[in-house]
């Protein structure tokens, strides 16, 4: 979200910047020259708004483009068709009174204060964003009961370093992640075509607690965690009785399936739940976490698409931790 805040700031900045270029020098000085510059501001401003709107909703359709940070069609087909209709719009507006030097002059400042307003506003909510803090709603019910869906939460998104742009490393850590952390991060693939878990999760944002770190040894058997040869205390998890039902449990599928290094090296490829057409969660690894990287769990063990089906999380990945839960009022609280 922050990406697509920035490129509009950007935009808006590149309106303002015109726009008070032209009015010095007088450039818009026809009623067509005014009709398709108030258009223009029309059409990106209404573009912007429903983008912004359809951004804050959880939205799970396919994306346009093959870039990570791409659109989704529910967010950009809708925010289009507000661009095109509200552009028609303040085409029909200043076009029909641009004859008057007067009229044009005032549409031109009108649109200049604006854009420069939202440029600003939105370049600084866009690095807050980035650097700072954001703000999440959990979507299913994976991480239960530390999240329940429908919660919002802010995450700290400096606390592990500071993002450096377009590079995936971050510089001046407060501290490291650690065993226990609850993350939010990208999915980590670069193809939009993989499947996992049934669907293409490519881009989507997750959230999931850090169960081993690099060099960590991990196994589940049976369902229970095990992590360098020791089963870890884990008070957080909730699973579910009736899984553990033998007569509901099918063939085990760990690594006696494949051969240890085949395994560990689809696994450590993302590509280890396709190879074996789907994960036995309660039989996995083991594996070892390669350096730079981690391995994420749902706490609602039983029912989340966790690093079990897809592989390891490599540090570029990460988005920041899970700090506070701000709504609803009855959850509010710091995340543990």
């Amino acid at each position: 979200m922050e990406t697509r805040l920035f490129w509009i700031g950007l935009a808006m900045g590149a309106y303002a910047w015109l726009s008070r270029r032209w009015k010095g020098n007088g450039a818009v000085n026809t009623p067509l020259k005014c009709g398709l510059w108030h258009g223009l501001f029309f059409g990106l401003s209404a573009f912007s708004i429903v983008l912004v709107l359809a951004m804050s909703m959880e939205g799970r359709a396919p994306r346009i483009g093959a870039a990570a940070h791409s659109l989704l069609a529910a967010e950009f087909y809708p925010s289009l068709l507000a661009g095109v209709i509200f552009g028609a719009l303040g085409f029909w507006r200043g076009y029909m009174s641009g004859n008057s030097a007067e009229k044009r002059g005032y549409y031109l400042e009108e649109d200049w204060e604006w854009s420069e307003t939202v440029f600003s506003a939105v370049i600084l909510a866009s690095v807050l964003m980035y650097f700072v803090v954001q703000a999440f709603k959990i979507p299913s019910g994976s991480m239960r009961k530390t999240f329940m869906e429908g919660d919002h939460l802010f995450v700290n998104k400096f606390i592990y370093g500071l993002r450096v742009p377009f590079t995936g490393k971050r510089v001046l850590a407060l501290r490291k992640v650690s065993r226990g952390d609850v993350l939010v991060f990208r999915f980590p693939s670069e193809d939009p075509r993989k499947l996992h878990c049934g669907s293409i999760q490519y881009g989507k944002d997750f959230i999931k607690r850090v169960i081993a770190l690099p060099g960590d040894k991990v196994e589940v058997i049976n369902g229970v965690l095990k992590v360098n040869g020791q089963f870890p205390v884990e008070p957080h998890v909730n699973m579910d009785p009736v899984e553990r039902d033998p007569y509901r449990q099918p063939k085990a599928m760990n690594a006696d399936a494949l051969g240890a290094e085949r395994y560990q090296e689809l696994w450590q490829t993302h590509d280890l739940d396709r190879a074996l057409e789907g994960v036995m969660k309660d039989q996995f690894g083991p594996v070892t976490v390669p350096q730079g990287a981690y391995m994420m769990m749902g706490d609602n063990r039983d029912h989340s698409c966790d690093s079990r089906y897809w592989g390891p999380v490599e540090t570029k990945y990460l988005k920041g931790k899970a700090w506070l839960i701000y709504w609803p009022p009855s959850r509010m609280g710091v995340v543990r």
